[in-house]
């Protein structure tokens, strides 16, 4: 494993072709890129691909310098989901080598949602089926207005399990049915209005405007302060406020306050100046 601010590039390839699977990139100021690189499959994902990604996300979990992970597809394509060739060999699978497969999908979608940095899905072209469910486990996404996306494992007989529990997170019960059920695309503004996506932008040069407005802002963001900001979110998820998750979140702030990095940054604010995160 590497520390990508150290080696700042990561090329995980196919021992059969030689080519790259996924390219990790990461700045010295922290900013790191995960791209799906089969352009020539629009990013559509198999095993190898999976294996790949999840060698690439938990490389990332160990970049302590690392402060935001952008999220894309080489070629103007994000993923058009599951590989031709992948479908045609686990049609001839077991239950149980399929059950396999499957598990590892899950295990590289909740390693990607569980990074403590900030992650953010850039959209073009087609995010359909898992590249959508990519799309829902990052925890925000900007979406050029010509993508397209959609939960199509409904016209292959299929059903979008690995991915539902962070669909379902993103754009709700109801919608997800619906969704998941018709298999309809459906363009980049309706994924904004769905909660899929964050932002909507003009052309892939706005999106990298974006890309650099988003980033420049989350370097003002304490490091540390974001992962406990994302956990926070997964513990109240779904709870009741009642006395016992009042004391707990009591207990959070007042442990994070004492830390050294809130006193850094509380003594920045008081004394007009900038903490050390933020350059």
């Amino acid at each position: 494993m590497i520390n990508p601010i150290a080696d700042p590039v990561l090329e995980i390839v196919d021992t059969d072709s030689q080519s790259t699977l996924v390219r990790l990139e990461a700045s010295a100021a922290g900013v790191a890129t995960v791209l799906i690189n089969r352009a020539d499959k629009k990013n559509a994902f198999n095993d190898e691909v999976i294996a790949a990604l999840d060698q690439a996300f938990e490389t990332l979990e160990a970049a302590d310098g690392v402060r935001v992970v952008f999220l894309r597809g080489e070629g103007g394509t994000f993923s058009a989901g599951a590989d031709l060739g992948w479908m045609k060999r686990a049609a001839d699978h077991t239950e149980g080598d399929n059950r396999e497969d499957a598990l590892n999908m899950a295990k590289m979608l909740k390693r990607l949602h569980d990074l403590p940095m900030l992650t953010v899905a850039l959209v073009e072209g087609a995010a359909f089926g898992g590249g959508a469910g990519l799309v829902a486990a990052c925890d925000m996404a900007i979406a050029v207005k010509d993508a397209r996306f959609a939960f199509s494992e409904v016209k292959l007989g299929l059903v979008a399990a690995t991915i539902s529990p962070y669909v379902v997170r993103a754009i709700g019960a109801r919608r997800a049915r619906a969704l998941f059920a018709t298999g309809a695309v459906f363009d980049a503004e309706a994924a904004r209005h769905f909660g899929l996506v964050d932002q909507v932008v003009e052309d892939a040069v706005a999106l990298e405007t974006a890309r650099d407005a988003l980033a420049a802002e989350v370097m003002a963001c304490a490091p540390g302060a974001v992962g406990e900001s994302k956990r926070l979110v997964d513990h109240v998820t779904g709870r009741a406020i009642d006395h016992g998750l009042m004391t707990e979140t009591a207990h959070w702030i007042a442990r994070v306050r004492v830390g050294p990095e809130a006193q850094e940054g509380v003594a920045a604010f008081l004394n007009h100046t900038k903490p050390g995160w933020a350059g």
